[in-house]
């Protein structure tokens, strides 16, 4: 895989005004065949801070081995199953309603990607993280971090314990509040196939108010981001149960997330 990075007009290797072209002719297709846009907006106005953090000059080809040295810290131990469980934590119960979250993660033509790492990371039920950055008054859970990690079976599959997050103020717009979330990580074969998403929960009234839900014009794509509740997942006077699937390529590929959104 060949990593784009964002760089100086002049030192690209191809010509700004070969890139343009090539542009050109991407955009002059895409009108003529009336797709929707699967993918978020990189500069979608009604979610202001995209006009500021989408690349703004010339992309050229990076060695990717140079890429790799600016990469994720994994941590320092194999990767346990309680990390899992981000109920199980600390010394307490966190404060929430418990929920399985789990799905299968499967590529184009529907082949399971086995020993997967998949990270997750979310607010806790009162719509905080542990955050130096988030300060909207709500509560901390001293029993909650909202960090969790797991690798999927032979078969593709996840499964995540957790609180179901709650909604929280995002200082976007006036009375802006994002849907209840989880944000989710893949890493492939390569730390630059990296892929950053959401999981939405159904029948959110916030969806239709949310910018970066909007952000993806194709209806289809949105809703491939929303989970399904399972009564089968979900276990008797213990938790809920959510399914999500993700599909890694291919036209019915998971819609990607912004990878500077560490809290939103």
């Amino acid at each position: 895989m060949t990593a784009m990075v964002d760089t100086d007009p002049d030192s690209a290797t191809a010509s700004q005004a070969e890139i343009n072209a090539e542009m050109a002719a991407i955009e002059s297709d895409y009108v003529r065949a009336g797709v929707e846009e699967t993918q978020p907006r990189l500069d979608y106005s009604p979610y202001r801070s995209s006009l500021l953090r989408h690349p703004t000059k010339a992309l050229h080809h990076a060695d990717p081995e140079g890429v790799e040295l600016w990469t994720p810290a994994f941590g320092d131990r194999d990767v346990h199953p309680l990390e899992s469980d981000l109920t199980a934590q600390h010394h307490g119960e966190p404060i929430g309603e418990r929920m399985v979250v789990t799905g299968r993660i499967v590529d184009g033509d529907g082949r399971p990607v086995r020993r997967q790492l998949v990270e997750i990371w979310q607010a806790n039920a009162a719509g905080r993280y542990v955050h130096k950055r988030d300060q909207h008054a709500a509560p901390l859970d001293p029993n909650f971090t909202g960090v969790g990690r797991c690798l999927t079976d032979n078969d593709g599959n996840y499964s995540f314990t957790t609180i179901k997050p709650g909604p929280y103020p995002w200082k976007n717009h006036r009375n802006a509040w994002r849907p209840a979330h989880i944000h989710f990580s893949l890493f492939g074969t390569d730390f630059t196939q990296r892929m950053i998403t959401q999981m939405y929960f159904p029948g959110d009234p916030l969806f239709k108010l949310d910018p970066i839900f909007q952000s993806i014009t194709d209806q289809k794509a949105r809703e491939r981001l929303i989970a399904t509740y399972d009564h089968s997942v979900s276990t008797h006077e213990w938790c809920t149960g959510y399914r999500w699937d993700i599909v890694l390529t291919g036209s019915q590929g998971t819609p990607l997330g912004d990878p500077e959104e560490d809290h939103r």
